[in-house]
């Protein structure tokens, strides 16, 4: 029973645990709602697929009205979709991602919860989602999720009975869900995990419904509505000062790399959820009809109850700290119960209370934000007790070399600081996202077993101060982190974590050769602690060449960076692989590459990768020397086009004019700058009348949904929801004879091999007579779509709309995406005599 209890607590720890580094200080208000939360006994999982597929609105209001614990568990972390605010894509997209989720659940309420599965892209059919996660494997994690959380109450965000409708993810999301509520309680299925949980039969499943599913709000008003709940959303807090849907408007503005700054709305406003599974309601209002959710749920109770409704009754909203002999006396209470789930929860929560209710401010700093194993880290340890209850710092250490015996009281608004050390084990492994440790497949990460669900790799360096509150000990468990501060920003937090002695990148992540003359590459070594001293070489394929070998390394000062420059010798003819720095230090080899992630709405965040680039030998030729890029929501095509040997200048909205637009051959506008550039919608015509001129003009892809130009192209187009998701669909040439596949590259049906991720997205469904569709293209059983590559001539020049993922090939190194785009760079440009270059 206790190896089950102490397991129990752990995973509890590691489930709701938080990293946003700047500690909370609540007022009053906050105090008091924790209370309530404390004394209700309830829970509800919300179950969807992707970050910001959440309904914010939902758990905030379980969260907050309701004052269930409620959590979101999101079969991914959304690494196949686009990033509106950086170059981030993939495994970092993902990571950002799951930080905005983080985000979004300090501002709602709520807990989060993950699978390992991969967002490989978009998918749709659940048929093809669930063949490439790996069906049971992505069950059994949400089965897991369920024994751990114990939902009373679970929530699908989508219908799991609509196949082939929406998003192969966000109906698998809802038909495992459907699976996993009954197998939770099914001790056959996945006994594995009954080792540390225990089997879990949820009372209710609903759906989230709303017109949205049904069409239009007209079809949805005449749905049969027998079966569903509906509430009124929208109520007010005043304890916080906002609305629910205020509330849920601020969380939802965390999925910012998605574009989700939203306006937040005020008022009554419905929301449905529809019966699927378990016991019927005989009250359409409660949710948690027939569930106790009172202290009365588990043995022993009522007597915690009877303390914690009365300071639940009598608040003290102006001392709080009143109420510490009750809630001292009622956590002793909890630690006799038998339930371990309520004890490890409640006791979490009760913690936190006392520890608020005390004005307690505990904090272990060190004096930097990253160390290496061996190393020695000075501490700030700080200790403050802001009311008169009497408490001891009986003393405070670390689960390895740190343990120091205090036994000092801590007196009302004195602050006790203490300088300490810690050392870093030799054996202790870097920081990294946990599920990023080896690679994966493209429908699954791989993890660590006692990892699986958790957010974020938990935290290896903790503080525990052992207190006496009130004659009663309590353990509260702090991370270190570094606080600092910046003359520009204020005081600023970042976690503890552990780096290698030694990493490495090179500049570039993606390298093409378009004929066999040699390349200087840079390597950068990061030395991870003072005084390195090495060597670093490049691993490379048989048939290229680098030199020299070998190079020194040598850094005096930690975090400082060394330059080494190798040469590359490509061969003769058309090849690719990859190139990888190693580092030796002493018997020791380091292979991966220091990536930092800073942003101003998410913590901070270091991520190891393995550090390699793509060299391609390409066969390649090109027309035209200098390429103006329009950004939109950022991708990396104008430093790939430079790999090709062009010239490419960023062009702002402010610049877009006829002069400055003559001294380039082509026009590049970024993936999705309509969506996201409000100033283009005044720059349009200068930039048909540069095509009408002799100019060409690429638009890359953009979606329907918030165009801020009334006009894509000089002709009739009209964007559609079009894709195709099979990066292997086969590629159909519509053209063979036009100039775009044959000038200056003959293009094949071998440039479409090797592509990642998809085909493209949001082609054009309509278009006038002017374009030529150069493509033809679908995914399984659906009809042939020939908008990905539209050419239209104007005037003197080409306008070419295209919904091609050349946004995801280029960094991939995708020799075909090169080829073709190089010739609609090159389109009409036979005759061209080289402008130019121009100069930086």
């Amino acid at each position: 029973m206790q190896k089950s209890t102490l397991h129990t607590l752990v995973l509890l720890f590691l489930f709701s645990l938080s990293y946003a580094q700047k500690p909370k200080k609540p007022a009053s208000s906050e105090i008091y709602e924790s209370i309530q939360k404390l004394n209700f006994l309830g829970s509800v999982l919300y179950i969807a697929a992707h970050p910001d597929d959440e309904n914010t609105r939902l758990i905030s209001y379980m969260s907050n009205h309701v004052k269930a614990r409620t959590a979101y568990l999101s079969l991914t972390r959304g690494d196949g979709g686009q990033n509106l605010i950086g170059p981030e894509i993939r495994e970092l997209l993902g990571v950002m991602r799951t930080q905005e989720l983080l985000a979004a659940r300090r501002v709602d309420g709520g807990e989060q919860i993950f699978t390992r599965a991969n967002d490989f892209g978009y998918s749709k059919h659940p048929d093809e989602t669930l063949a490439i996660w790996d069906k049971e494997t992505v069950l059994s994690d949400v089965v897991l999720a369920i024994r751990k959380f114990k939902p009373d109450i679970i929530i699908n965000r989508f219908d799991h009975r609509s196949p082939g409708t929406t998003h192969g993810h966000h109906t698998s999301s809802a038909m495992l869900s459907f699976e996993a509520f009954d197998l939770a309680n099914d001790a056959s299925a996945y006994s594995n995990q009954l080792k540390h949980n225990s089997l879990w039969q949820p009372k209710r499943l609903f759906f989230n419904t709303s017109w949205w599913f049904y069409g239009s709000q007209k079809k949805f008003e005449k749905a049969d509505k027998s079966n569903m709940v509906n509430f009124d959303i929208g109520v007010y807090y005043p304890l916080k000062g906002l609305s629910n849907n205020e509330v849920a408007a601020l969380a939802s503005s965390q999925h910012l790399c998605q574009g989700f700054g939203r306006l937040s709305q005020r008022g009554t406003q419905k929301e449905y959820i529809e019966f699927l599974k378990g016991e019927p309601l005989t009250d359409n209002k409660d949710f948690f009809d027939g569930i106790d959710t009172s202290w009365n749920r588990v043995k022993g109770g009522k007597a915690i109850g009877d303390i914690l409704y009365k300071v639940e009754n009598e608040f003290n909203f102006v001392n709080p700290s009143e109420h510490i002999p009750q809630l001292t006396k009622a956590y002793q209470l909890l630690q006799k119960i038998e339930d371990d789930h309520w004890k490890a929860q409640k006791t979490k929560e009760l913690k936190a209370i006392i520890e608020m209710c005390a004005g307690l401010y505990l904090e272990a700093s060190a004096e930097t934000n990253w160390a290496t194993q061996g190393e020695s880290i000075n501490l700030n340890i700080e200790a403050l007790n802001r009311s008169n209850t009497p408490i001891t710092l009986v003393s405070f250490n670390n689960s390895s070399d740190l343990n120091v015996s205090k036994n000092i009281l801590l007196e009302n608004n004195i602050k006790f600081s203490f300088k300490d050390a810690i050392k870093i084990d030799n054996t202790t492994s870097p920081t990294t996202p946990y599920w990023l440790n080896e690679k994966g497949s493209l429908g699954m990460y791989k993890a660590d077993e006692k990892f699986i669900g958790l957010p974020e790799t938990p935290r290896l360096f903790n503080i525990d101060f052992n207190l006496l509150v009130n004659n009663v000990p309590i353990t509260f468990t702090k991370p270190i982190i570094q606080r600092f501060s910046k003359p520009d920003k204020g005081e600023l937090y970042r976690p503890f974590e552990i780096i290698p002695e030694a990493s490495a990148r090179i500049t570039e992540k993606v390298i093409i050769f378009d004929n066999d003359q040699q390349h200087n590459i840079t390597v950068v070594v990061k030395a991870g602690h003072d005084n390195l001293e090495g060597y670093a070489e490049i691993h490379h394929p048989k048939n290229w060449n680098v030199y020299p070998e070998k190079q020194k390394v040598s850094i005096k000062n930690k975090g400082e960076e060394q330059s080494l420059v190798f040469t590359i010798i490509p061969p003769k003819n058309q090849s690719e692989g990859y190139i990888s720095p190693i580092v030796h230090v002493n018997d020791k080899a380091y292979t991966k590459e220091l990536i930092e992630i800073n942003y101003d709405h998410i913590p901070f965040q270091t991520v190891l990768l393995p550090s390699e680039t793509k060299v391609v030998r390409l066969d390649i030729k090109k027309k035209g020397e200098n390429i103006a890029y329009i950004q939109g929501a950022g991708d990396m095509v104008p430093e790939s086009l430079e790999q090709i040997g062009y010239n490419v200048r960023i062009l702002k909205p402010e610049d877009i004019n006829t002069e400055t637009l003559s001294r380039f051959d082509a026009v590049v506008v970024g993936i999705r700058a309509y969506n996201t550039v409000e100033a283009l919608k005044f720059k349009q015509q200068i930039l048909f009348d540069f095509v009408a001129q002799g100019g060409n003009m690429i638009v890359q892809y953009n979606t329907r949904h918030r165009l801020k130009v009334p006009e894509l192209a000089p002709y009739e187009l009209e964007l559609s929801r079009d894709r195709v998701t099979d990066e292997n669909a086969e590629v159909r040439i519509l053209e063979p004879e036009h100039t775009l596949l044959n000038y200056p590259n003959k293009i094949t049906q071998n440039d479409f091999k090797g592509w990642t991720q998809e085909r493209g997205l949001y082609f054009p469904n309509k278009w006038s007579k002017e374009f030529t569709p150069i493509l033809s293209m679908n995914d399984k059983n659906e009809k042939p779509k020939k908008g990905s590559l539209l050419v239209a001539k104007h005037g003197k020049g080409h306008y070419i709309y295209t919904g091609l993922s050349f946004f995801r090939e280029f960094p991939e190194g995708v020799s075909g995406a090169y080829r073709l785009f190089a010739n609609m760079l090159s389109i009409g440009k036979e005759d061209l005599k080289q402008k130019t270059k121009l100069s930086n």
